[in-house]
């Protein structure tokens, strides 16, 4: 990557597409100047001299040919009080996307250089504006599907889940201070440390750690959500139960089989987790080209899915059909959902609670609109095999912050153990170093330049 002192970024920060308005960010020492070369503004004001986080009627122009670009509104923030903590011009402009490709082509032709991906974010963490831990949130505050999924995220933003970290590190710091201290100098008193008091002082570090760790599947339950497969033969109610679940008509519902051919994904929100809700086509052996495509799209989704909702029809019974689909789906987490209870049943009920021991089995009419909170409930007891309690929205959501509290955990048993076996004190202090080493790269103390690189590359080119 370019140094980022030496140059000035720009690119488009808003979504591609129509809109009321739209965002060319350019962060850089030159990022003023730059914007003074091609903006008039309405007052007259020469944006070089502006005051900081003030804003300024006027217009894009092109220079070379006296043409106006675009109306925009400039917004000047001189370092270091702006996102990056350098200089950050921002014209917002009508949203299409020719104007904002026509402003963002005269900041480059002006001195600027197109932005990579993350870029922005990436000198806001060099300059000391975010930690990483607070960087990486973004990504979550941006992708959150359910109002509990963004106030995780925002709470990692506002560092939550940063002050917690460091809270311990400030407490595995003191600790590897007075042990140091004692080794250099053994026959002295070192004010604040009491040997008698180590195993508790090592309890009093593991415990917050421990408690993050809990977090990590609850959070990646809120940030990512649940890959729901609804699954079944044709006709049982599939789409009718997606259409329940959105509160809305998303999937075509008839009672001709194999209506739908292709498979639908929507998100809907269970309690705060966000669940990828995806409707299949049916299930069965077909010669229609169409079908047999949407056939095999269903065998592929059912290999990514973390939860199946078999569907059965009570007025057919039991058919070799449902057991087809039934060994497609063995091993996986599965609800069965025993459907159209409003008409007569023609199923031995024997035989089912058999063949389907392993799973739940719930008896619903969607039509009827009956069994369904039940079934809610269920999915929710399917996702958390066991309730977790969590005092605040700070959870872990990220498998790199997991990885790193998990490794900060075990070195901490390791100087537990150090402790028991009468090891000398510098043997205890290799591993607390260690423990600041792994809490170190959630924050980004000690992240090194190629996780980084990977951790911004997953932004988008604006931000």
């Amino acid at each position: 990557m370019t140094n980022m002192k030496e140059d000035t970024i720009a690119a488009i920060a808003t979504p591609f597409g129509t809109s009321g308005t739209g965002k060319v960010r350019i962060s850089g020492p030159d990022a003023i100047n730059i914007g003074s070369k091609i903006f008039e503004a309405s007052s007259g004001i020469d944006i070089k001299e502006a005051d900081s986080h003030t804003a300024h009627h006027g217009y894009v122009e092109n220079p070379k040919s006296g043409k106006t670009v675009d109306e925009v509104l400039a917004i000047v923030m001189i370092k270091p009080r702006s996102f990056t903590g350098e200089n950050v011009l921002e014209f917002d402009c009508h949203g299409g996307m020719v104007p904002l490709e026509a402003v963002l082509e005269l900041t480059l032709e002006y001195g600027a250089r197109m932005a990579e991906p993350g870029e922005f974010s990436r000198r806001a963490f060099m300059n000391g504006k975010l930690d990483m831990a607070q960087a990486e949130a973004i990504i979550d505050v941006i992708n959150s599907k359910t109002e509990k999924s963004l106030n995780i995220a925002m709470e990692q933003l506002k560092g939550g889940l940063s002050d917690k970290v460091n809270n311990v590190k400030d407490d595995v710091m003191e600790l590897l201070a007075h042990l140091e201290a004692s080794i250099d100098f053994p026959e002295d008193e070192i004010e604040g440390f009491n040997s008698n008091q180590l195993e508790e002082r090592l309890k009093k570090i593991k415990e917050p750690i421990q408690k993050l760790i809990k977090t990590a599947k609850q959070g990646k339950l809120y940030q990512e959500g649940i890959k729901t497969v609804i699954v079944g033969k044709p006709n049982v109610g599939k789409s009718s139960l997606l259409n329940y679940l959105l509160q809305e008509n998303r999937a075509i519902v008839t009672d001709v089989p194999g209506t739908t051919r292709d498979v639908i994904e929507e998100y809907i929100n269970l309690d705060g987790i966000p669940l990828k809700v995806i409707d299949t086509a049916g299930v069965r052996e077909s010669e229609d080209v169409v079908e047999k495509i949407g056939v095999e799209k269903t065998r592929e989704s059912l290999k990514k899915a973390d939860l199946v909702l078999m569907m059965l029809d009570v007025s057919q019974g039991l058919t070799k059909e449902d057991k087809q689909v039934y060994n497609l789906i063995k091993g996986q987490p599965t609800i069965v959902v025993v459907n159209k209870t409003d008409l007569d049943k023609n199923i031995d009920i024997e035989e089912l609670e058999e063949q389907f021991k392993e799973h739940p089995l719930l008896w619903t009419s969607v039509k009827e609109e009956k069994g369904m909170e039940e079934l809610k409930n269920t999915i929710l007891e399917e996702i958390f095999h066991e309730q977790i309690n969590v005092d605040s929205d700070v959870m872990v959501t990220k498998v790199r912050h997991r990885e790193a509290l998990n490794k900060a955990y075990q070195s901490i048993e390791k100087v537990e153990q150090s402790l028991k076996d009468g090891m000398p004190y510098d043997f205890l202090t290799i591993d607390l170093k260690d423990v600041l080493f792994y809490l170190g790269s959630i924050t980004g103390e000690t992240v090194t330049d190629d996780i980084i690189d990977q951790i911004f590359s997953d932004f988008c080119l604006g931000k």
